[in-house]
């Protein structure tokens, strides 16, 4: 009950200082703070509330066996769990590692970005604000190789969370491995395909598809960049397509007004700004934006492509920004190929009113999450992850909480068994 108690007091006290932590998120991280306090902020708060429902309902079985015997399972803590966290969701992808972490009687070590650490920071003091112990949560602050290499290759932490790209996961993977042979969950990159047929409801087709590309300038893992529209309607989606993020806002995250910020820093902006140049050497279409916008910050015009070929580099790479690339095809085998055609599969979508269609393509796509007729729909009860190098392991609902505790196994010998 005390545990219980707890959890529900921090996300009081995130509630009670909510328009404090919004702009704290976004003087970290460049988002728009009607998108931290709206979005980000009661994600958080709503996961911390679905785990905390969970404390007192993680428990074993008893199994039916042959012989004397009586027998059951312990779902028992894991012990001391680290958590490394990305800079795109700083304090929601905090809340996704520790919710299910604590629910489970765990202690955690959590590495958040050093780019956006201030907001697990303030939360941290929140816990003890609210009477968590000395040593429940402990936050550390510090470079990847340094501090996240070091939780990776801990002899005293038995399991690892870690959302990233690819490439560092790969590198946590093996040290965990070298080391104590601690388990690992990996939520890692992706190319996300987002297949619009020309059945569907054009305006809201756009309007999601929009979204998810630019939302958070498009610095979201599962992005929806591969955009694949069916060819009947492909130059009148192209066209609105354009005209949507044309009225992009770009300024000042803490106006009202704006809808765009700025990228995370500079060394991501010129990440995005090479690709699109070897978009544009490669033969794609660059239809609106492509460049720096202004010369202040780190802004990136809002950025379409049509004509994309599926070798191109802007169809095969994470560009983790607002850069949308459209192509065409011509019908449901084709695009399950194509779709499927890439080394990630973290999430995709479908847009049709064919309810056959839909069951068919989603079941058939390799990706972790499927979306139909809708974009970007992340709440605590349903999971998140990925396929191939986008990951392994869950993150929220009742299938993140498997990997925070050990299984135990107790067989009792008994004189008599009346059944």
């Amino acid at each position: 009950k005390q545990w219980y108690q707890r959890r529900v007091a921090i996300t009081a006290g995130i509630e009670r200082d909510i328009h404090y932590i919004a702009a704290l998120e976004t003087l970290d991280n460049g988002k728009p703070f009607n998108d931290s306090l709206h979005v980000d902020i009661p994600l958080v708060i709503n996961t911390l509330r679905y785990y905390a429902g969970w404390a007192d309902k993680v428990h074993g079985k008893t199994i039916p066996s042959d012989g004397g015997t009586f027998v059951y399972t312990r779902h028992e803590p894991v012990g001391v769990v680290g958590g490394i966290t990305p800079w795109n969701f700083p304090l929601a992808m905090f809340a996704w590692k520790i919710a299910p972490i604590l629910a489970c009687g765990n202690t955690c070590v959590m590495k958040v970005a050093e780019q956006t650490p201030l907001t697990a920071l303030y939360c941290a003091k929140l816990a003890k604000e609210v009477g968590f112990p000395d040593g429940v949560i402990n936050i550390l602050s510090g470079y990847g190789p340094t501090a996240g290499g070091a939780i990776a290759s801990h002899m005293d932490i038995e399991k690892v969370g870690f959302t990233g790209s690819t490439e560092v996961g790969k590198i946590i993977q093996m040290e965990s491995a070298k080391s104590n042979l601690k388990r690992v969950t990996l939520e890692l990159g992706g190319k996300s395909p987002n297949i619009v047929f020309d059945d569907c409801d054009l305006d809201q087709a756009v309007a999601a598809s929009h979204m998810a590309v630019f939302f958070n300038v498009g610095q979201c893992c599962c992005a929806g960049t591969r955009l694949y529209v069916q060819e009947t309607m492909y130059e009148k989606f192209v066209e609105k397509m354009v005209e949507k993020a044309q009225n992009r806002i770009l300024g000042d995250p803490y106006d009202p007004k704006t809808n765009h910020g700025p990228q995370i820093d500079g060394e991501q902006l010129n990440k995005i700004l090479g690709l699109v140049d070897s978009g544009v050497k490669q033969g794609a279409s660059l239809q609106t934006g492509g460049a720096q916008f202004g010369d202040k910050g780190f802004f990136m015009q809002p950025t379409v492509f049509a004509d994309v070929q599926d070798h191109m580099d802007i169809s095969t790479q994470e560009i983790f920004g607002p850069v949308m690339q459209i192509s065409s095809f011509k019908d449901e085998e084709e695009i399950i190929e194509r779709a499927n055609n890439t080394n990630f599969g973290l999430a995709a979508a479908v847009f049709t009113k064919n309810l056959d269609r839909m069951y068919h393509i989603s079941t058939a796509l390799k990706a972790g999450t499927v979306w139909g007729n809708c974009y970007n729909v992340l709440v605590p009860q349903s999971p998140f992850g990925g396929f191939k190098e986008s990951g392994f392991g869950r993150d929220l609902g009742e299938y993140a909480l498997n990997h925070y505790t050990e299984v135990k196994c107790v067989t009792l010998a008994v004189p008599q068994k009346n059944s």
